[in-house]
């Protein structure tokens, strides 16, 4: 089996040096001067236990690529960008191949299915960052990251476990789930920070707004009845797999979406997590007036270029009340 991994940043890099450097045949799909530096010197891992670098083929697109049909894709790219990577998949020739939505929130597992019909859903605990060309850092330890794995919506395949024994033998763990979705808005919880610390940085990630965040979560999944699993930091088969470690001249930079930040990516993923919450909020009738705020407020910082964590407190509280006000 060949693994397509569309989109090497922290997730994608992490995923192809771990499968390559294990045997496994990996190709990527990058772009920009990522795409440039892996083709000239492959791609560096950081990691608690040291570097590692991995050279693998990569191409620009998937018009470039000759699918065949025993390939698995794994889309990790932002959400905001997985319409664009499905037709451009569907226009290259994929058909029936797996497509495994290795990404946050969980609209993605839906948009997939409009296109193919063999899709599985990916829980992705995984702390890692992409900031520079040619390098993405590791910090989980003594796995790179745990994943549950699911077709969508429900049920386990010839497929799950493929992966799952894959990645088993790269360096990360995972976990055949029969409602992997389940996971997913359990994780989803947890990325609500992302709309908060790209505002306010990491320091405000289990304060005030994180907690506010969450209640309005768990009041529309309540009224949507949504069940979910418990997958944050408390989990045991977490503390048991992969706590956070040091990476020595790489300190974490915060989530994905600050990352999208601080790299001035020009988008950002919070409309699809945030921002998910609002929209369960409006369709049940539940008000969520903090989710909605931030995810409104990342992509104004994003579309302004503005760095993670340029907002102060008092600016956001002034914010937010005004946004109540006009709500």
């Amino acid at each position: 089996m060949r693994f397509i991994i569309y989109g090497i940043g922290a997730i994608g890099g992490t995923l192809a040096v771990g499968l390559s450097r294990s045997g496994f045949d990996v190709l990527g799909i990058a772009r920009g001067p990522q795409l440039d530096a892996i083709k000239a010197n492959g791609l560096r891992l950081r990691t608690p236990e040291g570097d590692l670098t991995a050279k693998f083929p990569v191409a620009a697109h998937p018009s470039e690529i000759s699918f065949s049909p025993g390939d698995m894709v794994l889309l990790t790219m932002k959400t905001q960008h997985t319409e664009e990577a499905l037709q451009a998949l569907r226009l290259a020739g994929v058909r029936h191949q797996t497509i495994a939505c290795m990404q946050n929130g969980v609209a993605n597992e839906r948009l997939a299915s409009r296109y193919f019909g063999n899709v599985l859903g990916v829980t992705v605990m995984m702390p890692a960052t992409y900031l520079e060309p040619g390098e993405v850092t590791a910090f989980g330890t003594p796995k790179h990251g745990l994943f549950d794995i699911g077709r969508f919506p429900t049920g386990t395949s010839a497929e799950v476990e493929t992966l799952c024994d894959a990645l088993n033998a790269s360096g990360f763990a995972a976990f055949a789930h029969e409602d992997v979705m389940r996971a997913k808005y359990g994780k989803l919880l947890m990325n609500l920070n992302n709309g908060i610390d790209s505002a306010l940085g990491a320091k405000a990630r289990d304060g005030e707004y994180a907690q506010q965040a969450k209640a309005e979560a768990l009041a529309v999944y309540a009224a949507a009845g949504i069940a979910f699993d418990d997958v944050g930091v408390e989990n045991p088969r977490r503390k048991e797999l992969m706590q956070d470690g040091d990476v020595p001249g790489s300190p974490p930079v915060g989530s994905s979406a600050a990352q999208s930040l601080a790299r001035g990516a020009g988008s950002i993923e919070t409309d699809y997590l945030n921002g998910e919450i609002a929209l369960l909020g409006r369709l049940h009738g539940v008000p969520t007036p903090v989710n909605a705020f931030f995810a409104e407020l990342a992509a104004g910082l994003s579309a302004q270029g503005k760095a993670p964590g340029s907002l102060g407190f008092d600016e956001v509280e002034r914010l937010l009340a005004e946004y109540k006000a006009q709500s």
